[in-house]
């Protein structure tokens, strides 16, 4: 079962639904549904199933689903939709859709939707080295929570075992919190949002623009001013902020009401750790391979000495290096194959590929955050080649109030489109920090 573009728009049109979510123990049951549907449905030969028209099912519950048949190439998929405000999606809280193969009919999987998402689900595999073991997926937005859990129960008792008990099997080893989101969590975040939109208007950009400790436009390299008449890389002709000083210029509007003061171009601009080797450190006074890492690593440290002041800071604490996942699904002309993911690299950070389900997790695990993202690369340039940091930006993961799973990115003094931030940046690292919001955002 793939998300097509339709789909996807689709989707689009009918966010609101997770705001109808409910806790997953009161999913109602449509077990007794799938006990009927077995035999002509789940079992029977490919041909006859293919053919059968969607009907619509009222639950014990009183909720409806309707059972139809989706096919592609090589599959087909028996898919029961539960009914949501007037429409039948497919994943729905509490849909459920059984995949076989389309010539023989052999069984491939199985997935539940624990929420009114289509990026996130259980997935249910039949074990084939052990026919009475039943494999678990949890999938969040193209990766694997969890992969190959396994459940001490044969894979057709899973078409028509109640999903309380399948969730029982799997006791503590399934990572609920994923599936549960609560969208009062993230008050303070929308908020910030809200000022950011209302303050970001009259800024402009300007190459290796930012504003000083004196609130002064000024050049980043140089510290010298930023003239109207010949204000670098700004067709306006006005002072502007960078991808650097626009991130300062949030940090500054964020801290500013706690110190008093903005922060110094200079202190941004020290290398930050024991970062680099020695084949790098003799080209990084060129090159400024580190520029976007010292940045945002002395952006985080600014932030944290402010706001938990005579405690040692610490980058392991503001830096993000654990992702809860080491697989994702890839999709690459029409095909989608899983990839293992790597850990989290010092001085490099993530795979760009797999941004998306890391912000997810990071939005269910730390409410309340947002991220400065220091982007890197090893193309082009002169030889030798060597990692450059050569962007950043402002990640903002979030649930709204309706409880969907949003990214708003901040870059460049503007609001950009998260939808082609995560695909702008295939083969490269993201390095990410933590910048906790708390208190009030007052920019100027």
């Amino acid at each position: 079962m793939r998300l097509s573009l339709a789909t996807v728009f689709l989707f689009t049109a009918l966010l609101p639904l997770a705001a109808r979510d409910v806790p997953l123990r009161e999913i109602s049951d449509d077990s007794g549904l799938r006990l009927e549907l077995k035999e002509g449905y789940f079992t029977d030969t490919p041909a006859r199933v293919m053919a059968r028209r969607p009907v619509t099912h009222t639950l014990p519950s009183g909720d409806e689903a309707q059972v139809r048949v989706e096919t592609s190439p090589s599959s087909f998929t028996v898919i029961l939709a539960r009914k949501v405000a007037n429409t039948f999606p497919g994943w729905a809280q509490g849909s459920w859709a059984l995949t076989r193969n389309r010539r023989t009919g052999k069984f491939e999987h199985i997935r539940v939707f624990l929420r009114s998402d289509p990026y996130t689900h259980i997935q249910l595999r039949p074990d084939e080295t052990d026919a009475n073991t039943t494999l678990l997926d949890a999938v969040v937005y193209d990766a694997f929570i969890r992969r190959g859990l396994p459940l001490p129960v044969p894979f057709d008792r899973m078409l028509t075992m109640r999903l309380g008990d399948i969730l029982s099997f799997a006791g503590e080893r399934f990572p609920i919190r994923y599936y549960e989101p609560s969208g009062g969590d993230y008050r303070d975040v929308r908020a910030f949002i809200v000022k950011v939109r209302a303050a970001i208007g009259p800024l402009e950009f300007g190459d290796d623009g930012a504003i000083d400790e004196h609130g002064n436009y000024v050049y980043i390299e140089t510290l010298e001013p930023q003239l109207v008449e010949t204000a670098a890389g700004n067709p306006a002709g006005k002072p502007g902020l960078n991808c650097s000083g626009f991130a300062k210029w949030l940090i500054d509007g964020l801290l500013k009401p706690l110190t008093g003061r903005r922060l110094t171009i200079n202190e941004l601009k020290a290398p930050y750790g024991d970062r680099g080797s020695g084949i790098t450190r003799p080209w990084d006074p060129v090159r400024d391979l580190f520029f976007g890492l010292d940045w945002t690593r002395n952006l985080a440290a600014a932030v944290q000495k402010a706001l938990y002041p005579g405690s040692p800071v610490q980058m392991s604490e503001f830096e993000v290096r654990h992702a809860p996942f080491t697989q994702i699904l890839v999709r690459k002309n029409g095909a989608t194959e899983i990839q293992s993911y790597p850990e989290h690299i010092i001085d490099t950070g993530f795979a760009a590929e797999g941004i998306f389900p890391l912000l997810y997790t990071l939005a269910v695990d730390e409410p309340g955050n947002i991220y400065l993202a220091a982007i890197s690369d090893d193309r082009g340039g002169p030889r030798p080649r060597l990692r450059r940091y050569f962007h950043v930006a402002a990640l903002v993961p979030y649930f709204d109030t309706e409880n969907v799973f949003r990214v708003v990115v901040f870059e460049s003094a503007e609001e950009t489109s998260f939808s082609r931030f995560r695909t702008r940046y295939p083969g490269d690292f993201i390095n990410l920090v933590r910048i906790p919001i708390e208190g009030a955002f007052e920019p100027d």
